[in-house]
C-alpha cells in the first residue's frame, strides 16, 4: 500500500470508488476521475486530452485517443498512441457532460490556452480521498490504473490482451500492476 508517497498505489474497491466520486463536486474533475476508471490511462495523459480526442461532430467518439506525445515513454524511450474503446457507462457520462467549446477537455482555470496540470489533478484527488475519509488506504492517481488492470485480470482477461489494452511494451512492467487475490492463488493450487 502507498504510504506517504512510497509503495504501490492501493486498488479501489467499488464502494470506495463511489465514495471518492461522490466527494468530487466539480463535474470536470469527476469526468477526469471517470475517464481514469474506464480507460486505465495515467493521469498525466488524461489531463492533456484535447476535445477532439474524445468528441467529433457527431458526439462522443467510439475510442478515446491518448496521443503518443502525452504518454509515458517505454524503457527504450518510445512513446505510442493508445486508443481505448469508450465503455457504455463512460459514453453516457460523456454525453451528459457535453462537448466543451475549448481545445482542452480539462482546460486550466487560469489559462484556457493550456490544460490543467497533473499536480492540480493530484491535489483534487487527494482532497476527494480525504473528504471521503479514505486517506489511510493509500489511494493515489495511479490507483485507477492499477484498479483497471487488476479488475480485468480478476475477470479472466488474459495478460496479453491486457497488455494490448494498456499499451505496456514490457510484460514485467504490466505484471507489477496486478494485485493477486490470495484466494485466487489457493484456488489455482487446488486445480492440480
Amino acid at each position: 500500500m502507498k504510504n506517504n508517497r512510497h509503495g504501490q498505489a492501493a486498488i479501489f474497491s467499488d464502494a470506495d470508488y463511489v465514495k471518492v466520486r461522490r466527494s468530487i463536486a466539480n463535474k470536470k474533475h469527476r469526468l477526469l476521475f471517470d475517464i481514469a476508471r474506464y480507460t486505465g490511462e495515467r493521469w498525466g495523459a488524461i489531463v492533456q486530452l484535447q476535445v477532439s480526442d474524445v468528441f467529433d461532430d457527431n458526439g462522443v467518439r467510439s475510442h478515446i485517443t491518448f496521443r503518443a506525445i502525452t504518454r509515458k515513454a517505454s524503457t527504450r524511450g518510445i512513446r505510442t498512441t493508445r486508443q481505448v474503446p469508450v465503455h457504455p457507462e463512460l459514453r453516457e457520462i460523456l454525453e451528459k457532460y457535453g462537448c466543451p467549446k475549448t481545445r482542452w477537455l480539462f482546460p486550466s482555470p487560469v489559462d484556457e490556452e493550456t490544460h490543467i496540470t497533473l499536480r492540480a489533478a493530484d491535489l483534487m484527488l487527494r482532497g476527494a480521498v480525504e473528504r471521503a475519509y479514505l486517506a489511510h488506504k493509500g489511494y493515489s492517481t495511479h490507483s485507477t490504473r492499477r484498479t483497471f488492470i487488476t479488475t480485468l485480470y480478476r475477470k479472466g482477461v488474459d495478460i496479453h490482451t491486457i497488455q494490448l489494452i494498456t499499451g505496456h511494451q514490457d510484460l514485467k512492467s504490466l505484471i507489477r500492476y496486478i494485485e493477486v487475490d490470495p484466494e485466487r492463488t489457493r484456488s489455482a493450487i487446488a486445480l492440480l
